[in-house]
């Protein structure tokens, strides 16, 4: 009988204890040093853009605004408007890390594309520089290649995205680099 009474406590502390949880809803992930690493791109930032083209020809430059957002401390959405080539664009980027995988993963949209680009990338040992890598449509032959945005963080204040693509050749080919400054 005393084993029945105390198998019936424990089951009901049980039931209440599972209630409970159940009430409180699924925790969400605790951010790490990646995640917090993230959160310097947060604010405004000004931008000036030189992009290639096509080889041979001067660059073509652009300007903008981009204002970058926390999301719960996993992740960033930054939102791009300027225009190039005349016409306005807007781009949105999103970046987080992905515990599981111990790679920083995100997307990069925009206004002038009709694909998205997913990324998967690491930071450096100094902390400085995150490398991330993704497929696109490359500008000047349309085919599908492989490419890398390599964002390094020069202060808290000034950052440098530099995107490159692999040629056919296997080499790496810089295309675009995007100086951006913090807004006061």
């Amino acid at each position: 009988m005393k084993a029945v009474i105390v198998a019936s406590i424990f089951s009901t502390l049980f039931t209440f204890s599972s209630v409970s949880q159940a009430q409180e809803g699924p925790k969400p992930p605790t951010p790490v040093k990646e995640h917090e690493w993230l959160q310097k791109l947060a604010g405004e930032w000004e931008t000036k853009t030189e992009a290639m083209m096509e080889p041979g020809k001067p660059p073509m430059k652009c300007v903008g605004v981009e204002r970058v957002r926390d999301l719960g401390g996993l992740w960033i959405m930054g939102e791009y408007k300027g225009s190039f080539m005349e016409t306005p664009m807007t781009g949105v980027m999103t970046l987080g890390y992905d515990i599981r995988k111990k790679k920083f993963v995100g997307t990069w949209i925009c206004s002038m594309c009709d694909q998205i680009c997913q990324y998967e990338g690491t930071l450096d040992p100094t902390g400085k520089i995150l490398t991330l890598k993704t497929e696109m449509a490359n500008p000047m032959t349309g085919k599908l290649a492989k490419c890398k945005d390599v964002m390094e963080l020069k202060s808290n204040n000034h950052r440098v995205l530099t995107s490159y693509i692999l040629g056919e050749d296997g080499k790496w080919t810089q295309f675009m680099t995007m100086e951006s400054r913090r807004k006061n």
